[in-house]
């Protein structure tokens, strides 16, 4: 941006830029607006709507404007590509909706082209994820009949073919780690977090939407983490999202690692610990974040000598998972501060 002033001949080569990657991308489309911008680019998914922003510790160019309006019109012609939905979202809205009449719910179950005879379970996926996100869950269902809804802060995947709980969860987490693996570069589409609900028949399809917005806040937001959680896992750990937030403000260890991921450092430090808690080992755990295992063990030592821990003593890594946990849910959840909306 530094090149170019506010003359037309400045707005068009911005605009040729622009156009010149429609056939791009939204990682690449991201990438390079950052790099004309000089400083970061954020997108938020609003449906099939991106929103665009700059994060300028600089006063604003003159063509700040004319940059989102093209970052925006080029990632809506790339998703315009893409299928938005699979269904009539009104639909799944009434399928999903304790409210309607059973007889209205039986309708739209079969105009949807569901068998009434057959279990469906329902997915929650986290709304900031773009189309290009939306599909990489997809194409984990092999075998899957899927019809979607956007609903507030998450979009609804209504889904019949798939019964085995945890081997559709693992997979779904695995193809998502492989389509975004952390770390993730600055400003890249971080992909989609998934909450799974319980398989059942199709009236019982509102209970399992529940269920799958409750999974979501235990999914991580980040890439750090497990991606896809189902509701049936979580077991026990279902109790930790009734603890109310100011409960665990007060926490030290909480206190300790939210002060340590202030800084950037820091911030791996804490994620490292948080994968390392899912993987079990130094080993496994650098090869998930593509680093070395001493990488990795730097790190922990780090978050040991911080919070007086021994991630070799069972308790102790129990400790950290738990309040890792509890932070990941905080963390989640604040992305999904406005309730998604239910039917």
């Amino acid at each position: 941006m530094s090149e170019l002033g506010s003359d037309p001949e400045s707005v068009l080569r911005l605009v040729r830029f622009f156009d010149d990657l429609d056939a791009a991308g939204v990682d690449a489309v991201l990438e390079a607006a950052q790099a004309v911008a000089g400083c970061p680019v954020r997108v938020r998914w609003n449906g099939q709507a991106p929103e665009v922003w700059l994060e300028r510790d600089t006063s604003s160019h003159p063509l700040d404007g004319v940059l989102l309006d093209r970052v925006r019109h080029t990632l809506g012609a790339i998703n315009s590509r893409i299928p938005p939905s699979f269904g009539d979202p009104a639909l799944v809205e009434v399928v999903l909706s304790s409210r309607e009449r059973p007889e209205d719910r039986a309708r739209a179950i079969r105009l949807l082209g569901l068998d009434e005879s057959r279990e469906v379970r329902v997915l929650a996926v986290s709304a900031p994820s773009s189309p290009e996100a939306l599909r990489v869950i997809t194409s984990a269902l092999s075998a899957v009949s899927v019809r979607t809804a956007y609903l507030g802060t998450a979009t609804a995947l209504l889904c019949q073919g798939r019964t085995d709980t945890r081997e559709l969860s693992d997979e779904l987490d695995h193809t998502i780690v492989n389509a975004y693996p952390a770390p993730m570069p600055d400003g890249a589409d971080r992909g989609p977090w998934v909450g799974l609900g319980a398989a059942g028949g199709v009236f019982a399809a509102p209970t399992s939407w529940g269920q799958a917005l409750r999974a979501l806040r235990f999914a991580s937001s980040t890439g750090f983490g497990r991606r896809a959680v189902a509701y049936e896992r979580l077991s026990a750990l279902e109790l930790l999202a009734e603890l109310p937030a100011e409960s665990t403000r007060g926490n030290h260890a909480l206190t300790r690692i939210n002060e340590i991921a202030a800084t950037p450092t820091g911030r791996l430090q804490v994620e490292t610990a948080e994968a390392f808690c899912l993987f079990g080992s130094l080993r496994r755990t650098a090869e998930e974040l593509h680093v070395h295992h001493s990488t990795v063990a730097a790190r922990l030592a780090h978050i040991e000598s911080q919070l007086g821990w021994d991630m070799d003593d069972p308790l102790d890594r129990f400790s950290a998972t738990l309040i890792l946990t509890i932070r990941r849910i905080a963390l989640s959840s604040a992305e999904l501060a406005d309730e998604p909306r239910v039917p």
